[in-house]
């Protein structure tokens, strides 16, 4: 079964091309979408400890940036 992608693909190889006039594999596509599923997870993890339906922004959590 094929994955969502959930990052918008064309944005993606636009901004690495402007920014770093490189290509992007389809590869990176896939790791920055599991990426932002792994975020989104742990977003839903975290408003439901607070006993809420939103998940708001401080719900989001980013280590390595």
């Amino acid at each position: 079964m094929e994955a969502d992608i959930l990052v918008v693909t064309s944005k993606v190889k636009k901004f690495i091309k402007e920014k770093g006039e490189m290509n992007t594999s389809a590869e990176t596509v896939d790791i920055l979408s599991k990426a932002v599923e792994r975020l989104c997870a742990k977003g839903i993890e975290s408003a439901k400890a607070d006993g809420r339906k939103t998940v708001m922004a401080r719900d989001i959590i980013i280590d390595h940036i």
